[in-house]
């Protein structure tokens, strides 16, 4: 069982990447809000907890490595690595402009931090399983993380590379499903609907996990459970609310990439300010 205070520090942790979120939009400026912040605990648990990362050597070659396949939510990804100190926070200001070098979709060539380009949707387990294929054969003790998003479980590549996994029993290689059940355009169930994910998972050679997305103790239990499993991948289902923490884009499509209005960030604002008071 993980102790009170870590839950609570990973808890403060996953509040303040969404005031970074909030940082990075302002007022006007489109992005994906809901898709990363549905995540946030995910990555506040993975980064600053359960993951071999020195900030101080984000090059080390024996580190974990994180995957964004779903690759449009960057925005959370940026927020952990500046509160690392990999990225200076000066840059959240110049997101997605030819100033900066955050992009609207992961750049590992110009972004610190960012281990693959994935702008296409499907791409991140294939090379994730790559990844941790070549750790392997390296004899490096590195563990590979994957986020997939469950309107992106519609691209086949991703079953391909879930066949080839259990087949090849890479047990460092752990993915997360956010089921938020919202995609770009509304709910996944009336776009492409993939019922009994976990028992699918399941099905194709993978230890599952099903948990709330949203409560950090369930995420770290379900991590060190991946971490102890041999012989076979493990995926964690995660149960999570699109645009988690902002009233207004809860469950709501429209903040699948969408603008605040000056009264919405407003809103965002203050509802931050009062779960940043609850967690005191």
């Amino acid at each position: 069982m993980t102790d009170t205070a870590t839950v609570k520090k990973l808890e403060r942790m996953a509040l303040q990447l969404r005031f970074d979120l909030l940082d990075i939009l302002g007022v006007g400026k489109v992005g994906h809000l809901g898709g990363s912040s549905s995540m946030a605990e995910i990555a506040a648990c993975l980064y600053f907890h359960a993951m071999r990362y020195d900030p101080k050597n984000p090059k080390d070659p024996d580190r974990d490595r994180f995957l964004l396949s779903k690759g449009h939510c960057v925005l959370i990804q940026y927020a952990a690595l500046v509160e690392l100190g990999v990225i200076p926070r000066a840059e959240l200001k110049k997101v997605k402009t030819l100033e900066g070098c955050l992009q609207g979709h992961p750049d590992m060539d110009r972004t610190p931090g960012i281990e693959a380009v994935t702008g296409s949707l499907g791409m991140g387990l294939s090379i994730g399983l790559g990844m941790a294929l070549g750790f392997r054969l390296d004899r490096r003790a590195s563990r590979v993380y994957v986020v997939m998003g469950d309107g992106e479980l519609s691209e086949g590549q991703i079953w391909e590379a879930a066949m080839a996994a259990a087949a090849f029993k890479v047990d460092h290689l752990t993915g997360f499903v956010d089921l938020n059940r919202i995609q770009a355009t509304g709910p996944t169930r009336e776009i492409f609907d993939i019922p009994d994910i976990a028992r699918k998972w399941a099905a194709f050679g993978w230890e599952v996990v099903s948990i709330d997305g949203h409560d950090v103790g369930q995420i770290l239990t379900a991590l060190a459970k991946a971490q102890k499993t041999k012989g076979r991948p493990t995926v964690i289902v995660a149960e999570t609310v699109k645009g988690k923490g902002f009233s207004f884009a809860e469950n709501n499509a429209a903040f699948h990439n969408g603008s605040l209005t000056a009264d919405q960030y407003r809103q965002a604002l203050s509802e931050l300010e009062a779960r940043r008071a609850a967690l005191a």
